[in-house]
């Protein structure tokens, strides 16, 4: 299990998202957003754990939940619900979603496709995915 400072975890944090810093760091620390710090020696310390919870509180506020909803999901999820949520994270990057296209497909699929993909093959993976989703309606 990894350790770190506020100051190093926010450090790792800014290359996710530039707007974390050391004072946002301490600040979903002390309104509960992540659980208590671990107690290594005689020093209160960040961990993996804490990691996992910031990237998903960074994921999910680019989805545009506010703090309060994402304090409340977050007690209801398991801790490898989490480290999902987090891992989606690079799917909010800024760049992505100016150059991708996301298409719905029903009220519970979306699909994200590159531009670099013919319009042909977009449209066949459209539709591949309609039929598939058609024929479990059946």
């Amino acid at each position: 299990m990894d350790t770190f400072t506020a100051q190093q975890l926010a450090n790792i944090l800014q290359k996710d998202d530039s707007r974390m810093n050391l004072r946002t760091v301490r600040y979903y620390t002390q309104i509960g957003m992540v659980p208590p710090l671990e107690l290594v020696g005689n020093k209160r310390m960040y961990t993996d754990l804490h990691l996992h919870y910031f990237r998903s509180i960074l994921t999910l506020t680019k989805t545009g939940e506010t703090l309060a909803a994402i304090q409340d999901k977050l007690k209801l999820l398991s801790l490898a619900e989490i480290e999902k949520i987090g891992q989606q994270l690079h799917l909010y990057e800024s760049s992505r979603v100016l150059e991708n296209e996301t298409h719905r497909i029903n009220e519970d699929i979306l699909i994200t496709i590159s531009p670099r993909i013919s319009a042909e093959l977009k449209q066949r993976v459209i539709d591949s995915i309609s039929q598939v989703l058609r024929s479990e309606d059946q």
